[in-house]
């Protein structure tokens, strides 16, 4: 992410060898995959994604800039991935020139900064004339909690200002889209709850070989029980309306 402080959840994942189990997560996969689906049939030349973290969204091109203002987390993506071209930045202050990207994306990242309108700008600076901005945010400020204070948002949106931060960049919306509804919501407050939990205990000592086998047990638990709950988080995307997401996309056009 583009803030220091931006993802309390990779404390969960400290150790590098368990840190690509955040991939697995049902809500980044659900993301990863409602973003590419926006950018098919895109005539793609070079994208940037903005804020990409250890978790890109966009993974099918090998012409896109991966940005971060963590260069641990750079350095474990290009290790972890390969594919692409990395680039520890901040998003206020982007160091690429005017115009660069036929493409850019910034899915879950705007929420983390404070000065989000000047970013939303840069991304307007390196975007090409009628190229193309994928956005994904937290929506609803009434969905404000325990879970977006636990990974420092600063802010939840409502669609109008999304909307209209774009419009004051040269953006114009062409599809609205729902990611995730408030089954997700749901289901992160009382991970964050019973994780915090966890963390005020986490000072116990445990055998270390026997923690080596929790660990491998606990990385196949983890993986197939999120591929197994995408399915009703994203029945429940699908079937509520969009006033109620916790999580839209919005794809839109420089004008």
């Amino acid at each position: 992410m583009n803030h220091s402080k931006a993802n309390r959840f990779q404390d969960f994942f400290e150790e590098s060898k368990y840190t690509l189990l955040k991939n697995h997560l049902y809500n980044y996969r659900l993301r990863k995959m409602a973003v590419e689906k926006s950018l098919r049939h895109e005539n793609i030349k070079l994208i940037l994604e903005l804020g990409s973290g250890i978790s890109p969204v966009m993974t099918k091109t090998f012409d896109i800039v991966y940005s971060d203002l963590s260069f641990d987390a750079i350095r474990l993506l290009k290790h972890s991935y390969g594919k692409g071209y990395y680039v520890v930045a901040d998003g206020i202050n982007l160091p690429f020139r005017s115009k660069a990207f036929s493409h850019t994306i910034s899915s879950e990242v705007l929420e983390h900064l404070k000065d989000d309108r000047k970013a939303i700008k840069e991304l307007a600076r390196v975007t090409q004339p009628s190229g193309k901005l994928v956005v994904t945010f937290p929506h609803k400020k009434s969905y404000f909690a325990n879970d977006d204070r636990f990974v420092n948002h600063f802010r939840r949106y409502e669609l109008s200002e999304m909307n209209n931060r774009l419009k004051e960049a040269g953006f114009n919306a062409i599809a609205i889209h729902k990611v995730l509804g408030p089954l997700e919501k749901i289901t992160m407050s009382f991970v964050v709850y019973c994780f915090s939990a966890v963390q005020k205990v986490k000072s116990e000592k445990v055998n270390q070989s026997n923690n080596i086998v929790l660990m491998n047990i606990f990385g196949q638990f983890f993986k197939w029980a999120n591929r197994f709950y995408m399915l009703p988080v994203w029945l429940d995307a699908k079937i509520i309306p969009r006033s109620l997401s916790a999580v839209l996309l919005i794809k839109a056009e420089k004008k």
